[in-house]
């Protein structure tokens, strides 16, 4: 049986006070509103929590078991909230993996602290799960690189202090070398869109990006143009395990608010919970739950112990496409469960369902994370 050690169990205590106490009354109004939750951000940053899966010797507690905890026990009540704990890391790990030492040293401490605010950019309208299909071009000017191209569905950005870009630098070949540039919100040509109106994920915006004649200096290049990309894109594989923490939280909070319901209604003289049929309803929800739990924290606690590789991705590519899937269909047996009142804005059970579907497709979708699985497999 898969245990938590005991600093996981001291977030995990933490976390879930906060996520009921200060959280929970929050969670409908942040995704009503779709605003940026501020003062959530701030709380985050308060408690130190940005700091869990950081290294070190940058003051963190070098777990990713521990972000996975603290993620899950977050979107159990809020899908926001966990988020902006993501989307601060998803930097972290590719600056850390693929970045320059001045890099690391400019960049890592503000994210540490929650000073600085990041976002990574890959998805363009022709290209999502084909990263090789990008068009955004990188033209070397003397000494710096000169952006052309349109962004899409870029997370955070709008609220970013810079964004990891990628571009296309190699010339000639339509699907050539691909490179990821850090570009400060600030500079000249790089142009934020208006917020998407998302479904689920409502709290944390997306925006398209337009780049025109953006100029960076070589040295916002991430690491070095032969293996900087690389390497930073291996390290997504590293977050993966969060996405599995977040769907977690999802179908649990799903789970929590259905038995709530069906424990306080009744038909035919009983309550809904003492219908045979509901009792194998819950029976399936709570046990698929548990077995994602422990596919993210086997993920987690592998990266923890220093697995990388194929090893690794293969283990993340299960955690990220069982739980989000499980995430969904737990979320879609809660909606059932309420009856006429799932499809009220009224109860926050439709934003569990609206959340849980966005988890299949981001961060690589589900096909994605399958067709990494099977060639582990059929290696």
């Amino acid at each position: 049986m898969f245990k938590l050690g005991e600093d996981q169990i001291l977030v995990q205590d933490l976390v879930r006070r906060v996520a009921r106490e200060k959280v929970a009354p929050r969670a409908q109004e942040i995704d009503r509103t779709a605003e940026y939750p501020h003062d959530m951000f701030e709380m985050l940053k308060e408690l130190g929590l940005f700091l869990l899966p950081f290294p070190e010797e940058y003051g963190g507690a070098n777990s990713m078991l521990s972000a996975c905890v603290a993620v899950e026990e977050f979107g159990r009540v809020c899908y926001n909230t966990a988020y902006l704990l993501l989307v601060q890391w998803v930097p972290i790990g590719a600056i850390l993996a693929g970045g320059t030492q001045e890099q690391k040293d400019r960049y890592l401490p503000g994210l540490a602290k929650g000073e600085l605010r990041g976002a990574l950019s890959l998805t363009e309208p022709q290209s999502g799960s084909d990263v090789s299909g990008i068009k955004t071009k990188a033209r070397k000017d003397g000494g710096d690189y000169i952006l052309d191209g349109n962004k899409i569905w870029c997370t955070n950005s709008g609220m970013a202090d810079f964004v990891l870009v990628a571009a296309k630098t190699g010339t000639g070949d339509e699907r050539g070398k691909i490179n990821l540039f850090i570009v400060d919100t600030d500079t000249p040509g790089f142009n934020v869109g208006p917020k998407e109106d998302k479904m689920g994920a409502r709290g944390v915006p997306s925006h398209s990006l337009y780049l025109e004649n953006c100029r960076v200096p070589a040295s916002a290049m991430l690491g070095d143009e032969e293996t900087g990309f690389r390497v930073a894109m291996a390290a997504l594989n590293d977050s993966r395990p969060i996405i599995g923490a977040r769907a977690v939280g999802c179908a649990q909070g799903a789970l929590d608010h259905a038995v709530e319901f069906i424990k306080n209604r009744h038909a035919f003289g009983q309550t809904i919970a003492d219908f045979q049929g509901i009792k194998w309803m819950v029976a399936d929800m709570e046990t698929q739950t548990a077995a994602a739990r422990l596919l993210v924290y086997q993920a987690a606690a592998a990266l923890d112990a220093g697995v990388k590789g194929k090893e690794l991705a293969h283990l993340a590519a299960m955690a990220k496409a069982f739980s989000t899937d499980t995430a969904m269909k737990v979320a879609t047996d809660a909606v059932q469960l309420f009856g006429a009142a799932g499809i009220s804005n009224e109860y926050g059970i439709n934003r569990y369902f609206r959340d849980a579907k966005v988890l299949q497709i981001i961060e690589g979708t589900n096909q994605i994370q399958r067709n990494i699985i099977s060639r582990s497999v059929l290696a």
